[in-house]
């Protein structure tokens, strides 16, 4: 039976006409007006290169890249049966799709060759699917991708770690040149440029300038409207005070708001890759907050932004200056002996060194702690070992040389490349091509606050944990110490996110099992930040309990019994169980008896990347 609702030819005119009415002289002034924003741009990139401001460049990243995807090219090339396998397998699919265009043409109806799943927000309108162009470009565009990410999966003669990165970069190419990026071929941003004659395009690229000289001539991807925030004003806003300061960290004590606390204090060590403030952003969402109104004392180290005068800090100087000194601080203000820590990403694994580092000298003031996300095995820890071979740690050293400090930039350019199409390629075509202002959205304007990394740390956390895994192997050496986590006998309650692309469940799995003492695994819903930031509140997401961490995880997890909502009251739960004496709040004024440095969130959490 013939189907009329798809015999129209290629862009007929119905089919162009569904775009609105143009204004050609209003679009063609447009246009000019966006090539000179778009020069604009342009010198804004080239400025900081040519009077030496900038000096590297992407040529080491781009070589990776095209190394990488060389080698899975040549394993394919280099067997003839399997050459003409991989070119039959994409020339059928062409094929097929061919064939079903045909049948499209003729009025016909025609079963797609290939569809989006579902949950792919990049071909929601309706016009890639009613649109005879549209639709065969995005089942050509899907045909392609997936073949290429087959050629990942099915070459098994490819050394791990090279097909790791091919993948990783397949995945990379993949997203970039998805139809839905450009206008050309992205029916939705035709139907915008032509309903707003272009003005779209203007903004977009007035943007785009704006957001390179934001990157000092780097593009800062704007993924929030940043002039709705401010630190200390509608993000981290729970009352505490500075209660100490060194060179690499203020130590904060938040206001107690129950009339009795428990007696054991906690101190939350957040990762110094971000800002600590994630876990106080609203206070609606405030982890912190929430712990300050269950009764418990609250101290979290706030990580100074370094610059070159911290580029000779390492791991152990992060230790001794970061929990070392801030249990030394906590002892002084509440008089406790025993402290119960939270450490969150890197910070849980500066925390489980520590542990390991005080287990060796007989210092038994961490009581029981708690890791959010954290690796201490680094053999399944994902898209992340793509950046840390030999050949690419030594190139960041090489940079980190030249100003004693990793860019924050750098840093927040590869966690957003890990969910690139959620995190890259949606603002580029919204904010450069749509010229719409990103919505504001506190956690990604946390996510933009990019932090530093010095120079002697990131090369030590680099080398000893992604590329040697020295840390579960018993050869990690920090400060006069060999570390052994089997030593580490306290209570450990081990948080692990279903969807983590930074710490992978499995991998943190893997290293719960390292420890020499009772561990607690549980398996939230959501990501890296939404499966530890969830408050209970909100009845989102849902966390997953199944008994000690031995095993597979796959097995672990077949077994375990999902719970809906928030494990912040599971936690909380066993975190009364280690200690549940309670002392009155007045006790614990910030500070105790000596005279506060300041308000919370403090200085450091201030300074700009």
């Amino acid at each position: 039976m013939k189907n009329e609702k798809h015999s129209n030819p290629l862009l007929s005119a119905e089919s162009l006409a569904s775009f609105g009415p143009v204004d050609i002289e209003t679009l063609a002034r447009n246009m000019g007006r966006a090539v000179e924003e778009g020069g604009k741009a342009l010198a804004a990139y080239l400025r900081p290169r040519e009077d030496g401001r900038v000096k590297s460049d992407i040529s080491e990243e781009v070589a990776d890249a095209v190394n990488s995807i060389g080698h899975l090219a040549q394993y394919w090339l280099s067997d003839p049966q399997r050459a003409l396998q991989a070119q039959t397998s994409l020339a059928s699919g062409f094929m097929s799709l061919w064939a079903s265009s045909l049948q499209r043409m003729a009025g016909e109806d025609a079963k797609p060759v290939a569809e989006p799943d579902p949950k792919d927000a990049r071909f929601r309108d309706p016009e890639w699917s009613q649109n005879q162009y549209f639709d065969l470009l995005k089942q050509a565009y899907l045909i392609t991708s997936r073949w290429a990410e087959k050629l990942v999966h099915d070459a098994d003669g490819l050394e791990p770690r090279m097909r790791h990165k091919a993948d990783f970069y397949v995945r990379q190419v993949s997203a970039a040149i998805s139809p839905s990026n450009f206008i050309a071929t992205n029916p939705s941003l035709i139907r915008d440029t032509l309903a707003e004659n272009g003005e779209n395009l203007v903004r977009g690229l007035e943007m785009l300038k704006e957001d390179i000289d934001a990157g000092e001539g780097e593009l800062k991807i704007r993924q929030s409207d940043t002039s709705k925030f401010e630190v200390g004003v509608n993000l981290a806003t729970t009352p505490g005070k500075v209660v100490f300061r060194n060179a690499t960290m203020e130590l904060l004590q938040y206001t107690p708001t129950t009339s009795s606390v428990l007696k054991r204090p906690i101190l939350i060590c957040p990762p110094w890759i971000n800002k600590f403030y994630v876990l106080d952003l609203t206070p609606e969402k405030s982890f912190i907050k929430w712990c300050v109104d269950q009764g418990l004392t609250v101290f979290v180290i706030s990580w100074v932004n370094p610059d070159e005068k911290q580029r000779n800090k390492g791991f152990f100087e992060y230790m001794k200056e970061g929990p070392i000194a801030a249990l030394d601080e906590i002892g002084k203000i509440t008089g406790e002996k025993e402290v119960s820590a939270i450490g969150y990403c890197v910070g849980g694994t500066l925390l489980a060194v520590t542990l390991a580092w005080l287990a060796a000298k007989g210092d038994t003031r961490i009581t029981s702690a708690t890791l959010f996300a954290t690796q201490v095995d680094f053999e399944k820890a994902g898209d992340l070992k793509v950046f840390a071979d030999e050949d690419h740690i030594q190139w960041i050293e090489k940079m980190m040389a030249e100003h004693g400090y990793f860019p924050g930039s750098k840093m927040a350019a590869a966690f957003n490349m890990l969910r690139s199409q959620e995190l890259i390629w949606p603002y580029l075509v919204n904010n450069y091509m749509r010229g719409k202002q990103p919505t504001p959205f506190d956690l990604l304007y946390w996510n933009a606050d990019a932090t530093r990394m010095p120079e002697k740390n990131h090369s030590f956390y680099l080398r000893n944990c992604y590329l040697e895994n020295n840390l579960t192997r018993g050869r990690m050496v920090v400060g006069d110490e060999t570390l052994d986590l089997k030593k580490v006998t306290i209570p450990i309650y081990e948080l692990a996110t279903r969807e983590d692309h930074i710490a992978p469940p499995n991998s943190v799995f893997t290293g719960a099992q390292a420890f020499g003492g009772p561990v607690r695994y549980v398996l939230s819903g959501s990501g890296h930040i939404a499966g530890v930031v969830n408050p209970p509140a909100r009845k989102k997401y849902q966390y997953w309990l199944g008994g000690p961490p031995t095993g597979r995880y796959e097995d672990w997890l077949e077994a375990a019994t999902e719970h809906p909502g928030s494990w912040w009251p599971d936690w909380l739960t066993w975190l009364k169980k280690q200690a549940p004496e309670e002392v009155p709040a007045d006790k614990r004024k910030p500070g105790g008896r000596r005279k506060p440095l300041g308000d919370a969130p403090g200085s450091y959490v201030r300074v700009k990347s």
